[in-house]
Protein backbone atom coordinates (compact mmCIF):
# COMPACT_ATOMS: atom_id res chain seq x y z
CA UNK A 1 0.00 0.00 0.00
CA UNK A 2 1.31 3.42 -0.98
CA UNK A 3 0.33 6.82 0.38
CA UNK A 4 -1.13 7.79 -3.02
CA UNK A 5 -2.96 4.62 -4.04
CA UNK A 6 -5.81 5.44 -6.41
CA UNK A 7 -4.57 8.97 -7.08
CA UNK A 8 -3.57 10.60 -10.36
CA UNK A 9 -0.80 13.21 -10.64
CA UNK A 10 -0.47 15.75 -13.48
CA UNK A 11 3.21 16.65 -13.91
CA UNK A 12 4.81 19.10 -16.37
CA UNK A 13 8.41 18.91 -17.48
CA UNK A 14 8.28 15.15 -16.95
CA UNK A 15 10.66 14.16 -19.74
CA UNK A 16 13.73 14.11 -17.51
CA UNK A 17 15.31 15.74 -14.47
CA UNK A 18 13.11 16.71 -11.55
CA UNK A 19 9.87 16.12 -13.46
CA UNK A 20 10.80 12.52 -14.26
CA UNK A 21 12.00 11.95 -10.70
CA UNK A 22 8.72 13.29 -9.30
CA UNK A 23 6.71 11.07 -11.65
CA UNK A 24 8.62 7.96 -10.61
CA UNK A 25 8.46 8.82 -6.90
CA UNK A 26 4.71 9.48 -6.93
CA UNK A 27 4.16 6.31 -8.98
CA UNK A 28 6.08 4.39 -6.32
CA UNK A 29 3.48 5.65 -3.84
CA UNK A 30 0.66 4.34 -6.03
CA UNK A 31 -0.25 7.29 -8.28
CA UNK A 32 -0.93 7.08 -12.01
CA UNK A 33 0.64 9.88 -14.03
CA UNK A 34 -0.52 12.43 -16.61
CA UNK A 35 2.81 13.65 -17.98
CA UNK A 36 3.64 16.58 -20.24
CA UNK A 37 6.84 17.94 -21.74
CA UNK A 38 7.74 20.19 -24.66
CA UNK A 39 9.86 17.39 -26.22
CA UNK A 40 11.78 19.71 -28.51
CA UNK A 41 13.70 22.99 -28.73
CA UNK A 42 12.53 26.29 -27.28
CA UNK A 43 13.49 29.64 -28.76
CA UNK A 44 16.30 31.40 -26.88
CA UNK A 45 17.05 28.46 -24.55
CA UNK A 46 20.64 27.41 -25.17
CA UNK A 47 20.58 23.84 -23.97
CA UNK A 48 18.77 20.78 -25.38
CA UNK A 49 15.23 20.14 -24.23
CA UNK A 50 13.86 16.66 -23.66
CA UNK A 51 13.01 14.45 -26.62
CA UNK A 52 11.07 11.32 -27.54
CA UNK A 53 13.77 9.07 -26.09
CA UNK A 54 13.47 10.88 -22.77
CA UNK A 55 9.70 10.44 -22.87
CA UNK A 56 10.11 6.72 -23.50
CA UNK A 57 12.43 6.40 -20.51
CA UNK A 58 10.03 8.21 -18.18
CA UNK A 59 7.21 5.94 -19.36
CA UNK A 60 9.37 2.88 -18.76
CA UNK A 61 10.33 3.95 -15.24
CA UNK A 62 6.75 4.75 -14.22
CA UNK A 63 5.41 1.50 -15.65
CA UNK A 64 8.21 -0.32 -13.82
CA UNK A 65 6.46 0.86 -10.64
CA UNK A 66 3.30 -0.90 -11.81
CA UNK A 67 1.46 2.33 -12.58
CA UNK A 68 -0.20 3.81 -15.69
CA UNK A 69 1.12 6.88 -17.49
CA UNK A 70 -0.25 9.04 -20.32
CA UNK A 71 2.57 11.22 -21.70
CA UNK A 72 1.78 13.94 -24.25
CA UNK A 73 3.79 16.69 -25.89
CA UNK A 74 2.88 20.29 -25.01
CA UNK A 75 4.45 23.68 -24.36
CA UNK A 76 3.27 24.88 -20.95
CA UNK A 77 3.27 28.46 -22.22
CA UNK A 78 0.59 27.55 -24.78
CA UNK A 79 -2.73 27.14 -22.96
CA UNK A 80 -4.54 25.31 -25.75
CA UNK A 81 -1.72 22.79 -26.26
CA UNK A 82 -1.46 22.13 -22.56
CA UNK A 83 -5.21 21.75 -22.10
CA UNK A 84 -5.42 19.23 -24.94
CA UNK A 85 -2.58 17.22 -23.39
CA UNK A 86 -4.17 17.26 -19.94
CA UNK A 87 -7.66 16.47 -21.22
CA UNK A 88 -6.35 13.41 -23.05
CA UNK A 89 -4.72 12.12 -19.88
CA UNK A 90 -7.78 12.88 -17.78
CA UNK A 91 -10.06 11.08 -20.24
CA UNK A 92 -7.86 7.98 -20.03
CA UNK A 93 -7.10 7.96 -16.29
CA UNK A 94 -10.35 9.41 -15.00
CA UNK A 95 -9.31 11.92 -12.34
CA UNK A 96 -6.67 14.34 -11.08
CA UNK A 97 -5.60 14.63 -7.44
CA UNK A 98 -2.16 16.22 -7.69
CA UNK A 99 -0.99 19.04 -9.95
CA UNK A 100 2.80 19.41 -10.12
CA UNK A 101 3.77 22.55 -12.06
CA UNK A 102 7.43 21.71 -12.55
CA UNK A 103 8.44 22.83 -16.06
CA UNK A 104 10.85 25.75 -16.29
CA UNK A 105 13.81 27.23 -18.17
CA UNK A 106 16.88 29.37 -17.53
CA UNK A 107 17.60 31.13 -20.83
CA UNK A 108 21.20 32.09 -20.12
CA UNK A 109 23.03 33.22 -23.26
CA UNK A 110 26.42 32.03 -24.47
CA UNK A 111 28.25 35.32 -24.84
CA UNK A 112 26.34 38.58 -25.32
CA UNK A 113 22.55 38.55 -25.05
CA UNK A 114 21.32 39.38 -28.54
CA UNK A 115 17.76 40.32 -27.53
CA UNK A 116 17.41 40.84 -23.78
CA UNK A 117 13.72 41.73 -23.94
CA UNK A 118 12.88 38.54 -25.84
CA UNK A 119 14.93 36.46 -23.37
CA UNK A 120 13.14 38.03 -20.42
CA UNK A 121 9.70 37.53 -21.94
CA UNK A 122 10.36 33.91 -22.96
CA UNK A 123 11.44 33.11 -19.40
CA UNK A 124 8.29 34.67 -17.97
CA UNK A 125 6.17 32.85 -20.57
CA UNK A 126 7.45 29.43 -19.59
CA UNK A 127 8.23 29.83 -15.88
CA UNK A 128 5.30 31.96 -14.75
CA UNK A 129 2.56 31.83 -17.37
CA UNK A 130 3.33 28.11 -17.70
CA UNK A 131 2.61 27.56 -14.02
CA UNK A 132 -0.61 29.56 -14.26
CA UNK A 133 -1.67 27.52 -17.31
CA UNK A 134 -0.83 24.23 -15.59
CA UNK A 135 -3.15 25.01 -12.72
CA UNK A 136 -5.98 26.35 -14.83
CA UNK A 137 -6.15 23.50 -17.36
CA UNK A 138 -6.65 20.99 -14.53
CA UNK A 139 -8.08 22.61 -11.42
CA UNK A 140 -11.72 22.69 -12.53
CA UNK A 141 -11.68 18.88 -12.77
CA UNK A 142 -10.11 18.68 -9.33
CA UNK A 143 -12.81 20.94 -7.90
CA UNK A 144 -15.60 18.95 -9.59
CA UNK A 145 -14.37 15.72 -7.98
CA UNK A 146 -15.04 17.21 -4.54
CA UNK A 147 -12.22 15.24 -2.90
CA UNK A 148 -9.74 18.07 -2.36
CA UNK A 149 -6.24 17.77 -3.75
CA UNK A 150 -2.69 19.04 -3.74
CA UNK A 151 -1.13 21.59 -6.07
CA UNK A 152 2.65 21.89 -6.05
CA UNK A 153 4.81 24.43 -7.86
CA UNK A 154 8.54 24.40 -8.43
CA UNK A 155 10.02 27.78 -7.57
CA UNK A 156 13.71 28.07 -6.67
CA UNK A 157 16.06 29.57 -4.13
CA UNK A 158 15.80 32.49 -6.56
CA UNK A 159 12.14 32.75 -5.60
CA UNK A 160 13.14 34.60 -2.43
CA UNK A 161 16.67 35.73 -3.30
CA UNK A 162 18.50 37.75 -5.90
CA UNK A 163 21.92 36.25 -5.21
CA UNK A 164 23.98 35.80 -8.35
CA UNK A 165 22.22 38.60 -10.25
CA UNK A 166 24.51 39.91 -12.99
CA UNK A 167 22.40 42.40 -14.93
CA UNK A 168 21.41 39.81 -17.54
CA UNK A 169 17.89 39.41 -18.83
CA UNK A 170 18.20 35.67 -18.23
CA UNK A 171 18.78 36.08 -14.50
CA UNK A 172 16.25 38.90 -14.21
CA UNK A 173 13.62 36.77 -15.93
CA UNK A 174 14.45 33.68 -13.91
CA UNK A 175 14.52 35.45 -10.55
CA UNK A 176 11.34 37.46 -11.16
CA UNK A 177 9.44 34.48 -12.59
CA UNK A 178 10.33 32.33 -9.58
CA UNK A 179 9.26 35.13 -7.23
CA UNK A 180 6.04 35.29 -9.27
CA UNK A 181 5.39 31.59 -8.70
CA UNK A 182 5.33 32.31 -4.96
CA UNK A 183 2.68 34.98 -5.57
CA UNK A 184 0.56 32.57 -7.62
CA UNK A 185 0.82 29.97 -4.87
CA UNK A 186 -0.43 32.40 -2.24
CA UNK A 187 -3.32 33.54 -4.43
CA UNK A 188 -4.33 29.96 -5.23
CA UNK A 189 -3.99 28.79 -1.62
CA UNK A 190 -6.55 31.41 -0.60
CA UNK A 191 -8.84 30.74 -3.56
CA UNK A 192 -8.87 26.95 -3.30
CA UNK A 193 -8.90 26.36 0.46
CA UNK A 194 -12.71 26.21 0.44
CA UNK A 195 -12.39 23.17 -1.86
CA UNK A 196 -9.86 21.50 0.48
CA UNK A 197 -7.21 21.92 -2.21
CA UNK A 198 -3.79 22.62 -0.75
CA UNK A 199 -1.27 24.75 -2.66
CA UNK A 200 2.45 24.84 -1.85
CA UNK A 201 5.80 25.78 -3.36
CA UNK A 202 9.02 23.76 -3.43
CA UNK A 203 12.23 25.82 -3.46
CA UNK A 204 15.22 23.71 -4.51
CA UNK A 205 18.81 24.83 -4.65
CA UNK A 206 20.92 23.63 -7.59
CA UNK A 207 19.87 20.17 -8.78
CA UNK A 208 21.98 17.81 -10.90
CA UNK A 209 20.04 17.97 -14.18
CA UNK A 210 20.57 19.27 -17.73
CA UNK A 211 19.01 22.52 -16.52
CA UNK A 212 22.34 23.25 -14.81
CA UNK A 213 24.72 20.78 -16.49
CA UNK A 214 25.00 22.47 -19.88
CA UNK A 215 27.48 24.60 -21.82
CA UNK A 216 25.58 27.86 -21.35
CA UNK A 217 25.52 27.68 -17.55
CA UNK A 218 29.12 26.43 -17.46
CA UNK A 219 30.19 29.47 -19.49
CA UNK A 220 28.29 31.78 -17.14
CA UNK A 221 30.02 30.30 -14.09
CA UNK A 222 33.52 30.28 -15.56
CA UNK A 223 33.08 33.78 -16.95
CA UNK A 224 33.03 35.22 -13.43
CA UNK A 225 34.35 33.24 -10.47
CA UNK A 226 32.02 35.10 -8.12
CA UNK A 227 28.99 33.52 -9.81
CA UNK A 228 29.67 30.06 -8.40
CA UNK A 229 30.33 31.46 -4.93
CA UNK A 230 27.12 33.49 -4.96
CA UNK A 231 25.10 30.33 -5.54
CA UNK A 232 26.82 28.08 -3.01
CA UNK A 233 24.97 26.21 -0.25
CA UNK A 234 25.46 26.32 3.51
CA UNK A 235 25.65 22.54 3.88
CA UNK A 236 28.61 20.76 2.34
CA UNK A 237 26.86 19.71 -0.87
CA UNK A 238 27.59 21.39 -4.17
CA UNK A 239 24.53 20.08 -5.97
CA UNK A 240 21.56 17.92 -5.04
CA UNK A 241 19.99 15.00 -6.88
CA UNK A 242 16.44 15.18 -8.30
CA UNK A 243 15.37 12.43 -5.92
CA UNK A 244 16.18 14.70 -2.97
CA UNK A 245 13.50 17.13 -4.15
CA UNK A 246 11.07 14.33 -4.98
CA UNK A 247 11.02 13.22 -1.35
CA UNK A 248 9.60 16.62 -0.39
CA UNK A 249 7.12 16.51 -3.28
CA UNK A 250 5.87 13.09 -2.20
CA UNK A 251 5.33 14.31 1.36
CA UNK A 252 3.45 17.47 0.35
CA UNK A 253 1.27 15.46 -2.04
CA UNK A 254 0.40 12.87 0.60
CA UNK A 255 -2.20 12.76 3.40
CA UNK A 256 0.67 13.27 5.84
CA UNK A 257 0.61 16.94 4.80
CA UNK A 258 -3.19 17.25 4.82
CA UNK A 259 -3.12 20.51 6.80
CA UNK A 260 -0.12 22.07 5.04
CA UNK A 261 -1.00 24.82 2.58
CA UNK A 262 0.41 28.18 1.54
CA UNK A 263 4.03 27.39 2.40
CA UNK A 264 7.41 27.72 0.73
CA UNK A 265 9.31 24.53 1.46
CA UNK A 266 13.04 25.07 0.91
CA UNK A 267 14.97 21.99 -0.11
CA UNK A 268 18.08 24.08 -0.39
CA UNK A 269 20.93 22.74 1.76
CA UNK A 270 20.82 25.97 3.77
CA UNK A 271 21.11 28.32 0.77
CA UNK A 272 18.42 30.59 2.19
CA UNK A 273 20.13 31.26 5.51
CA UNK A 274 23.67 31.64 4.23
Amino acid sequence: MGSLDGKVAFITGAGRGQGRSHAVRLAAEGADIIAVDVLGPLDLVNYPQSNDEDRAETIRLVEEQGRKIVFNKADVGNFDQLKAAFDDGYDKLGRVDIIMANAGVYAVAIGEEKDPVAIFMETIRVNLLGVRNTVHVAVDKMIEQGDGGSILMTSSTQGTSGRGADGSAAMEGYCSSKHGVVGLMRAYANWLAKHNIRVNVIQPTGVDTTFINNDAVAAWITGDASNAGALSNLLDVEIMQPEDVSEAVAWLASPAAKYVTGILLPVDAGFGVR
